[in-house]
Formats: structure tokens, C-alpha cells, sequence
């Protein structure tokens, strides 16, 4: 009953970063069109990061997308 329940949790955890991957990926676009002030280095790194979260995304690493777009936003003070 426990390795169901367990299991049940790991699968909700799971759909809800999947879910949240795409919110994200739109949130960082609509702040870089607002042409954020950012040294170009840091731009770069935002955009990299974001690639990165939107891969990691499509190949199911939900945890490794968060962490991305999560730096990404980080770095756009959001």
C-alpha cells in the first residue's frame, strides 16, 4: 500500500512540473521582449538557460527544466 502511495505521489510531482515548464518558458519570453536592462553576457546566459529548460522539458527531465528556467529567471529578476 505504501509503494502505491509512493508511487501516486512521484507521478502527481511529476505532471505538475510538466505542467509548469511551459508556463514558465512563456513567462521568460514575455520578459525578454521587454528588453530587459542585461549585459549581453547575461542575456546569453538567459537564453542558453531557457533552450535548456525547453530540452530537458521535451525529454521528460522536469526537475533539470525547472532548475534551468528557474536560473533564467533568476538572472531576469523575476
Amino acid at each position: 500500500m505504501k509503494f502505491i502511495l509512493a508511487a501516486l505521489a512521484l507521478a502527481a510531482t511529476s505532471l505538475a512540473f510538466a505542467n509548469s515548464c511551459p508556463m514558465q518558458m512563456k513567462e521568460i519570453d514575455a520578459k525578454i521582449a521587454t528588453s530587459p536592462k542585461l549585459s549581453d553576457a547575461d542575456m546569453g546566459k538567459v537564453k542558453t538557460l531557457r533552450a535548456d529548460g525547453e530540452a530537458f522539458h521535451k525529454a521528460g527531465k522536469h526537475a533539470e527544466s525547472e532548475k534551468a528556467l528557474g536560473d533564467a529567471k533568476k538572472l531576469l529578476g523575476m
